[in-house]
């Protein structure tokens, strides 16, 4: 009987000691005496136009109700706001700006700052009253008020233990991974599609995920995309500055290395705002962000020389490097422009796990980008946004060992990387959306190009090849069981265009129903269908005259992209440009015959004849209920269902039942590019935001789910073996590939806050509880013959064997220093941050390999306790 778990599935079983820690944090919150500042309260937010877009220069006003007390401001050129020095009371907000409705808030400050106003203003023509809570957790019927969203703004930001500042990535926790398309999570910048955020951490204002997730403008569901919000020029000067250091003194061992790692990493980042000139008409911005990481990849494999454990050095450095002004021609028309550099190098890239020194790569990636924004108000209904960015990429990697691959199944991999390649990218992203409004309409029509390119390529990998073997004993013999090599043109050269179109209506039908509905179309070349119609609609329906319960339903399609890898596999696998061999059973080491790989059949990689862009039909309900003041409880049911999924087959595989040679033996490997996977994906999910206790604010999300898919790998992946470039076991079998996911995950619980209940006691809490992740139980051997080491035991489907549990909490402590007493005063924050602050293993990379001594084993961990300091200096 084989077996499934070992001494490291039981250790990892959660303990209730961080739940409880957790507990206890939250207790002493709620019992500490609330200390508010001597100078009053503060109200502070953002004012917006309907894209989300910040709206510089609004005039404010803050008059407290039956009391002559007031005070005014204007809003920055972000649209950010700060009044402080206010006492609690019953506010009225006026809210004026050029080419807009103005707009009336009604606001209570009771105990407490309010941090998280947001004003949406309507283009003139169109008036609104507006009534908002002194908190982001409101219910509403608008499209885009969605409470199943999750939000960061700028304050929560500062506040919560974010690992080096990496905002995307932390939010990441909270995307569904079968709404994330081929290439990954879709990063929305400015309400652009662009593939980084192009400022540095300070620079942003706003991160939200699943915000209005059945909008037409986006390619991608809510909750497959993450939205960023950058703050432009002011017309104050304001900047901050942040220094943040980790050691390994600080930090506990990790459990597969023999002794702690000497690491250290340090970032130096900021950002400063500000007017240009005398005019008010002008205002800039910089940004700087500077990463030094002495890191060490911990390696453990099994040599013939034994276990090998190691710490192996990887350095890294990141300068990140933008700059951009803005003007403002009129009160009604606004345009930016801005550049930025980035460049990265990485050394020893790969390394660790299985993978020995000698396999690593160097990498370097450099781009250089041009952005340029424009709004228009053009009348007092319509406005226009225009965006466009010019790019450029130069990313070499090479090999750290110039020596053939050797890899050995489920012990190591050895040699040289062979991953030799030059790639290069020329690219323009658009733009280009009409806003009109009337008195229930807000209409919205736009172009999205988030891609024209040229890309090119230099591929010098599997010159010396790569061998693979099954076992350490079938290597110690010199027996693999295939070799990959390669000879001929690696320089490609071709133009990929991605384009989008789309038309969508928010209708207010009544004060309590809106629906809102609309149609997209997508294109990409090198496919040739031409059908690719996404209707999406959603309606909201407030059933009570308070309007504190929200009914949510809708639901729509949409379509992927295949990227540029597999574009890039067409153009140097055609079978003349580029010969690859794979090679079964082969000597070793193997010499090439006197014509070389000639005398080999090619392998080729083709479109299925019927291929089209796959597409994902997603609906949801949602009842969204305003609990108490401030706190909001939503309850969502999810279906996704994905239909025509990108995977490859090897269509010249050997047929059974001898799977002993090819059927056309003028070609090796015959890739066919196909759109045959499907996915089934139900969620049950609840929701609290607000303020869970009176000292302290946040979200809590806990998703009940379940996805199935037969795409081996992680379809959201875009590594070799995953997604769109996996294999099935058997390549005219594929009912065994039809399982779990590789992110599926049961339970999934996230917690997001802050707590501020006495004057030394800040504090920002992450905790994340997951169940396990699957993974697949294979042969290690080449069963098939079709040189990949990917078959199963006979009646095993994928991934058949559970993972361990995942449990992260991180917290930190941060206090301000205010260094005077005006108003808007400079302060510097000392923050101390404790990533996985109990220092529990969480196991990752279990082998399913049965060919392997690690067999039902991990291989790796996720980090182990981190601790970091930082020093923020703002003004």
């Amino acid at each position: 009987m084989m077996k499934r778990a070992t001494a490291q599935d039981r250790t990892s079983i959660p303990s209730m000691q961080p739940l409880s820690t957790l507990a206890v944090l939250l207790l002493l919150g709620s019992l500490a005496a609330a200390q508010s500042p001597s100078g009053g309260f503060t109200a502070a937010g953002s004012v917006v136009d309907p894209t989300g877009a910040g709206i510089p220069n609004a005039q404010l006003k803050l008059q407290r109700q039956g009391a002559s007390f007031s005070r005014t401001t204007r809003s920055d050129g972000a649209g950010t706001f700060r009044l402080s020095g206010l006492p609690s009371g019953d506010y009225t907000l006026d809210v004026t700006a050029g080419g807009f409705s103005p707009a009336v808030l009604n606001l209570r400050i009771d105990g407490h700052d309010a941090s998280a106003i947001r004003c949406t203003l309507q283009l003139a023509g169109v008036r609104q009253e507006v009534t908002v809570s002194d908190d982001s957790s409101q219910v509403t019927t608008q499209a885009a008020g969605n409470l199943d969203a999750v939000t960061l703004d700028r304050a929560l930001l500062d506040d919560l233990p974010v690992f080096d500042q990496n905002y995307v990535a932390a939010m990441t926790q909270f995307l569904d991974p079968g709404s994330v398309g081929t290439n990954g999570v879709t990063l929305v910048v400015n309400g652009m599609e662009q593939r980084n955020i192009g400022v540095s951490a300070s620079a942003i204002q706003q991160v939200k995920i699943n915000q209005n997730p059945y909008s037409a403008e986006f390619s991608r569901p809510g909750r497959g995309r993450i939205e960023v919000l950058t703050k432009p020029g002011g017309q104050s000067y304001h900047g901050t500055f942040n220094f943040l250091y980790r050691d390994a003194h600080l930090n506990a061992r990790d459990p597969f290395s023999l002794v702690r790692a000497p690491e250290q990493r340090r970032i130096y980042e900021g950002s400063l705002f500000g007017p240009l000139g005398r005019s008010g008409k002008n205002s800039f911005f910089l940004s700087a962000n500077r990463q030094e990481q002495d890191l060490q990849s911990v390696v453990y494999a099994s040599t013939p020389a034994g276990l090998f454990q190691a710490n192996i050095p990887n350095p890294q450095r990141d300068t990140e490097v933008s700059a951009g002004v803005t003007h403002q021609f009129s009160d009604g028309h606004i345009a930016s422009f801005r550049v930025s550099y980035h460049n990265t190098t990485d050394r020893n890239r790969g390394v660790g796990g299985f993978v020995l020194p000698e396999a690593g790569v160097n990498y370097q990636d450099r781009e250089d980008e041009l952005y340029y924004n424009d709004s228009l108000v053009i009348s007092s209904h319509l406005l226009n946004q225009f965006r466009i960015v010019f790019g450029r990429q130069h990313t070499p990697t090479s090999s750290v060992t110039q020596a053939p691959g050797l890899n050995v199944a489920g012990s190591f991999v050895g040699g040289g990387a062979q991953a030799d390649r030059l790639q290069t990218e020329n690219h323009v992203n658009v733009n280009e959306i009409l806003t009109w409004t009337a008195a229930k309409h807000e209409l919205r029509v736009g172009i999205n190009i988030p891609d024209i390119s040229r890309r090119g390529l230099n591929d010098y990998t599997n010159l010396a090849g790569t061998y693979s073997f099954s076992t350490l004993a079938d290597f110690q013999q010199n027996r693999p069981y295939s070799l990959i090599r390669q000879a001929g043109d690696g320089h490609v050269v071709f133009v990929e265009g991605v384009a989008g179109g789309f038309i969508q209506d928010e209708y207010h039908l009544r004060p309590n129903v809106t629906i809102s509905a609309g149609l997209r179309y997508d294109w990409q070349n090198f496919l040739h269908d031409r059908n690719n119609f996404s209707p999406r609609v959603a309606l909201a329906f407030a059933p009570t005259k308070d309007r504190k319960t929200v009914l949510r339903v809708g639901g729509g399609l949409f379509y992927d992209r295949t990227g540029p890898g597999p574009l890039f596999d067409l153009k140097r696998y055609n079978g003349l440009r580029m010969r690859q061999a794979v090679i079964t059973n082969p000597t070793f080491p193997f010499t090439l015959p006197g014509d070389g790989l000639a005398a080999f059949p090619t392998s080729i990689v083709r479109f299925d004849p019927s291929v089209q862009l796959p597409y994902t039909a997603q609906f949801s309900a949602v009842l969204e209920r305003q609990v108490r003041k401030g706190a909001t409880l939503s309850i969502s049911y999810w279906a996704t269902r994905g239909v025509g999924l990108f995977r490859s087959r090897d269509v010249n595989a050997p047929p059974p039942p001898l799977y002993d040679s090819r059927p056309n033996p003028s070609f090796g490997l015959w890739r066919q590019i196909e759109s045959s996977g499907h996915l089934q994906g139900d969620a049950l999910e609840v929701a609290f935001r607000g303020r869970i206790t009176k000292y302290f604010s946040g979200m809590a999300q806990y998703t009940l789910g379940r996805t199935y898919n037969d795409v081996p790998g992680n379809y959201s992946a875009s590594t070799r073996g995953s997604g769109i470039n996996a294999y099935p076991a058997n390549n005219y079998d594929l009912s065994g590939e039809w399982g779990r996911a590789d992110y599926d995950q049961r339970h999934r619980f996230n917690l997001l806050g802050s707590t501020h209940a006495a004057r030394y006691l800040d504090l920002g809490i992450g905790l994340a509880l997951d169940s396990g992740s699957p993974y697949t139980m294979t042969t290690g051997r080449d069963d098939y013959h079709t040189g990949f080491a990917n078959a199963r035991p006979p009646g095993v489907t994928r991934n058949t064997l559970q993972g361990p549990r995942y449990l992260q909490l991180d917290l930190r402590w941060f206090h301000d220093f205010v260094l005077t007493t005006r108003k808007d005063s400079p302060a510097i924050r000392i923050s101390v941050d404790a990533f996985n602050v109990t220092n529990r293993v969480n196991y990752a990379s279990y082998v399913g390999n049965l060919s392997s001594p690690f067999f039902g084993q991990a291989v790796s961990s996720r980090p182990p306790r981190r601790l970091q300091v930082s020093a923020r200096f703002s003004f």
